[in-house]
């Protein structure tokens, strides 16, 4: 990777296991929001931008692209990351899970 590619790169892929995938409170959908509630911090939601799509294999069950505020968000949450690489943009095959749509 360049340095070019990593300065556009806007999300961080990360991967979760089939035994992370079967923890209801690791899907972003299911757990940003009444985090964002309990913290009184809902005014991130219109800049936190995640998208899912099915992995491949047993380790990577599934993908997530976060944004830099929503990778931020699920760390301060206490989720581990497998951070996977980086992407300028969710591939076309990712749905919006949580947050605002990708936008250039």
């Amino acid at each position: 990777m360049d340095a070019n590619q990593i300065a556009s790169a806007n999300y961080t892929i990360v991967s979760q296991s089939r035994d992370e995938v079967g923890v209801v409170a690791n899907s972003p959908s299911v757990s940003m929001w009444p985090y964002l509630l309990q913290t009184e911090q809902t005014k991130l939601l219109n800049s936190i931008s995640v998208y899912a799509e099915k992995g491949t294999t047993r380790e990577q069950m599934r993908l997530l692209y976060m944004n830099s505020a929503a990778i931020a968000m699920w760390r301060e949450m206490g989720h581990a990351c497998t951070v996977i690489g980086e992407s300028h943009r969710p591939p076309r095959s990712a749905t919006l899970c949580f947050g605002m749509p990708f936008s250039e």
